[in-house]
């Protein structure tokens, strides 16, 4: 490593989720739709058709893509849609929550949680991208003390 080059590049810092999507391309440009993504960089794989490595950039976040490569991995396939799902939220604070889910779904998402308010205090739902990734928006629309919380959460948890 040189002396100017940093271990750590700028605006890197933070974790940075790493999704499989197929096909790369088309979600690229979702994420443009639905998030106002704005594409940084995209390294097309020797094949020509895929892509090995790919990053966005979602207001101050970094996202990186790529397209699933079932021969790097024991031939097993690691996109939400080969594997039926995902247990992995990708969670965003906006200042529009109903907005934002709008957006999405404009886009092509499928909402899974209409926007709500919620117990702790955030007005917050779910949608599922065409590619399987599950995406939350919250917009904090009340401070509540973790007391507040805790009897708001058995609350409505007595109700259900």
């Amino acid at each position: 490593m040189s002396k100017s080059t940093q271990p750590i590049p700028a605006g890197h810092d933070h974790i940075i989720p790493h999704l499989v999507c197929d096909p790369c391309p088309e979600a690229i440009e979702f994420y443009k739709k639905a998030f106002g993504a704005e594409e940084t960089f995209r390294m097309p794989a020797p094949d020509g058709r895929r892509i090995m490595h790919a990053s966005i950039r979602i207001g101050n976040s970094f996202v990186y893509l790529a397209d699933d490569f079932p021969e790097y991995c024991g031939g097993k396939a690691s996109s939400p849609k080969a594997l039926k799902g995902t247990p992995v939220t990708i969670h965003r604070h906006v200042v529009d929550c109903d907005a934002a889910m709008k957006r999405a779904q404009d886009a092509g998402a499928t909402v899974v949680m209409p926007a709500a308010d919620m117990f702790w205090g955030d007005r917050y739902g779910v949608v599922t991208d065409p590619f399987g990734h599950s995406w939350s928006f919250a917009t904090h629309v009340k401070d509540l003390t973790p007391a507040e919380m805790q009897a708001a959460m058995m609350s409505e948890c007595a109700q259900g």
